[in-house]
């Protein structure tokens, strides 16, 4: 696989920090650029993000001395020197699809993290293992936006890489009904203990817009591309309850799920053991060997113990029953700031060079 040169937009927030962590080592990708606001250009990345480095692992040496470019102002000049730009800007919905939109006129595939293109009938929104035939979709958005090389692809929520995947490769049974409900880590919000100390022995049972993307997102992703657009699928029905909780990083969500045909209970362990997608089909470099997870034991999963699972990139299942309401009820943990935010979107932009997208 060539060399990839690659920018991060908005790279100063907690997600931008972790695309540099991200791309330190990449065997694919090399950090040209780091893109911010305009009162950060002109500063060097560490001048830009002074204390506000939330990693657990040092900043980068390589990225500490690049000079900080604008996000809005430099737009041409990054799209001439990067073959594609990783999005975690902090703006405006709006504000964020007209420049993303910019990026991808200029020629410059946009990869992004940010929720503005989920909905856009003709932005795929992939997770690899589950949806990539979605991707053919970025010929026809490419028609609109009239460019010859720049998209926009987008990854989906984190709040549902927990649970999405471990319902996925049961969608044989007819999954009809599911309810989740989500214990969502303060990383979600671009927070730390230090940065939010109200959050520090509490609970607060509302996440904005959270609950609108569990139960939406999803048929999205269920969805097929039909005339140049992605049409969602009309099921299964989902409810969501997100809430946040003191964790630093990890989202956990209890499920509730009933079938048009019930599985035996050890046939949705075996399933979910064996699962594999276009990720390990293709053996990219951050994709988990082994996508799901189950435990056993009648504690697990733990967010302490199982949120860094394979990099961070897997998807731990545990504490599968019989529930008197539903058919079934289990519990799912990702890492919301790997598998569920940067690392996913690295991932993404894997499968896209993989499959060719980046060369077009």
């Amino acid at each position: 696989m060539k060399k990839y040169q690659v920018g991060v937009i908005g790279g100063t927030g907690m997600v931008g920090q972790r695309f540099v962590k991200l791309l330190e080592n990449h065997p694919w990708f090399d950090l040209t650029v780091i893109a911010a606001s305009a009162r950060s250009a002109g500063k060097t990345y560490e001048e830009a993000v002074g204390k506000r480095w939330a990693m657990p692992t040092p900043m980068p040496e390589n990225a500490k001395k690049m000079v900080v470019m604008s996000a809005e102002g430099d737009v041409a000049q990054i799209a001439s020197m990067v073959d594609f730009v990783f999005s975690a800007v902090d703006m405006k919905k709006e504000e964020i699809q007209a420049l993303e939109e910019e990026y991808a006129k200029h020629e410059c595939p946009v990869v992004s993290n940010n929720s503005a293109h989920r909905m856009t009938p003709d932005v795929p929104m992939v997770i690899p293992e589950i949806n990539p035939e979605h991707l053919a979709v970025i010929a026809d958005q490419k028609k609109r936006l009239g460019s010859k090389r720049g998209f926009i692809a987008v990854k989906s929520n984190c709040s549902l890489q927990s649970y999405v995947p471990a319902l996925h490769p049961l969608r044989a049974y007819g999954v009809r009904d599911v309810l989740v409900c989500t214990y969502q880590a303060i990383s979600g919000s671009g927070k730390t203990f230090e940065t939010w100390p109200e959050m520090v022995d509490n609970v607060i049972p509302y996440i904005g817009g959270e609950e609108e993307k569990s139960e939406q997102e999803p048929l999205k992703i269920w969805g097929k591309v039909e005339n140049g657009i992605i049409v969602n699928a009309d099921h299964p029905s989902i409810t969501a309850q997100c809430i946040r909780v003191a964790v630093a990083d990890g989202h956990m969500a209890a499920v509730f799920v009933r079938f048009d045909k019930k599985p035996e209970l050890d046939e949705m362990k075996r399933i979910w053991a064996s699962f594999q997608g276009r990720a390990q089909e293709l053996q990219l470099p951050s994709a988990p060997k082994q996508f799901l997870h189950y435990f056993e034991a009648s504690d697990r999963p733990q967010t302490r113990l199982d949120r860094d699972l394979e990099g961070g990139m897997a998807v731990s299942i545990g504490r599968l029953r019989p529930d008197t309401q539903y058919d079934y009820k289990f519990v799912c943990l990702s890492h919301n700031t790997l598998r569920g935010a940067a690392g996913g979107a690295v991932l993404l932009a894997e499968l896209l060079c993989a499959e060719g997208y980046m060369d077009r």
